[in-house]
């Protein structure tokens, strides 16, 4: 029986045939018994970010903390939903490009060494009503970067896709190698591969760093390291409220989940892509029925504000309005197909959608991390790898599109 809050710990273990929590006592004792300060890093937050920044450290050969005071891929967590995409096409930022290819080759790999699937190669098809700016730049700098992209006219997009209506749609840019993440199933195999190689974990409560900058709260227990890294997505304005309480937008944001007709096997994701309409830049978007889960459709337009701990998770009833008239316009065939399942998640946003990896203003062993934008899943492993070089001191990871300095406090997304 556990006593004591600051001894709680819970491990994940069995990944490899349910992907379920379990509490090791080993692992308990290994982070009660070593000395206050023996941790070289100690992140905050076992989300994409948090748990990928916890891996690059370890693999830097660190001692590594990781902490989430409600445990990794939570109900609440921006990293808990059932899939993610992941895609290339980013018009003009060509940084997303790069860091999206680069995180695949991570993602493919690690998926590869799992018992279940981490990613489906389902592929990504992006369509529009006519040229626009976002198109042309995705293309020139695929382009540029000799990156595969293929560029399909009205006709071939019928012919390869027949079970979605592509009436006044021009053209689309399809991503065969791309395709969704399994997000929750992805965040707990990380934490358990993490344990495994000799990371440790607990859920516990962390506060803000104390005055030193190297030891912060944890579970009523004051831990030292040399580096902390705070990765908390949603919950970071309210950590730092006087830094980011007015530099980060956290949005309320719908989705659901449809019934594909039995026997129709046209949206499965062995004949189906991940996919993006532009809609004249108001965005829809989807993944195939994956797993049997269901055909999944959401609106890409920032919600209200929300807060991720109590906010109201029930989908609205004219947000379901709203995806029911748009399946009924593109697949026709799930027109009248049930609803099975809805989700309210949220964006944590920057001012224009750039990600936040940078040093805390006044502690340069400290480093936050956040601001995923709707979009930041798919860049976990490179967001990790950037944050853990900031905190190992390379200053050649300052990015400056992703310093707390370039966030302003009007939103106004720019990123797509």
């Amino acid at each position: 029986m556990i006593k004591n809050n600051t001894t709680r710990r819970t491990v994940l273990t069995g990944l490899a045939a349910a992907g379920t929590l379990a509490a090791t006592n080993t692992t308990s004792a290994a982070i009660t018994s070593k000395p206050a300060k023996s941790w070289d890093a100690i992140v905050v937050g076992a989300g994409v970010f948090g748990v990928w920044a916890a891996v690059q450290l370890q693999r830097a050969g660190k001692r590594v903390l990781l902490v989430d005071a409600n445990g990794p891929a939570n109900v609440r967590s921006s990293s808990g939903g059932e899939t993610r995409m992941i895609r290339s096409d980013y018009g003009a930022d060509a940084i997303y490009t790069q860091m999206s290819t680069a995180s695949l080759k991570e993602w493919k790999q690690l998926s590869d060494r799992a018992a279940l699937p981490l990613f489906h190669q389902s592929g990504v098809l992006f369509f529009f009503q006519k040229m626009v700016d976002y198109a042309r730049q995705s293309i020139e700098t695929h382009n540029k970067l000799g990156l595969p992209l293929s560029v399909l006219d009205a006709p071939a997009l019928r012919k390869k896709f027949p079970q979605i209506d592509f009436s006044g749609v021009e053209f689309g840019l399809y991503e065969p190698d791309f395709g969704a993440l399994m997000a929750r199933r992805a965040i707990l195999y990380l934490v358990d591969a993490f344990v495994k190689a000799g990371g440790s974990y607990r859920q516990a409560s962390a506060g803000t760093p104390h005055k030193d900058g190297h030891s912060l709260n944890v579970g009523g227990k004051t831990l030292h390291a040399d580096r902390l890294v705070y990765a908390c997505g949603p919950w970071m304005a309210k950590i730092f409220p006087d830094l980011l309480g007015e530099r980060l937008f956290v949005t309320r944001q719908e989705l659901a989940f449809v019934a594909p007709p039995a026997g129709n096997n046209g949206f499965l994701a062995a004949n189906m892509p991940g996919w993006a309409d532009y809609n004249d830049g108001s965005v829809f978007y989807g993944f195939p029925d994956i797993e049997g889960r269901g055909f999944k459709i959401a609106h890409d337009a920032h919600g209200p504000v929300f807060d991720a701990e109590v906010g109201n998770r029930h989908i609205t009833p004219e947000g379901l309005k709203t995806l029911r008239t748009y399946i009924a316009r593109r697949f026709p065939a799930l027109a009248d197909a049930p609803f099975v399942g809805s989700k309210v998640c949220q964006y944590t946003n920057s001012s224009n959608g750039d990600f936040l990896i940078d040093h805390h203003p006044a502690y340069k062993n400290i480093v936050l991390v956040g601001a995923g934008s709707g979009h930041g899943f798919k860049h976990g492993p490179e967001v990790g790898r950037l944050a853990a070089a900031l905190a190992l001191g390379d200053s050649s990871a300052m990015i400056e599109r992703f310093s707390l300095a370039s966030k302003t406090t009007r939103h106004n997304r720019t990123v797509l």
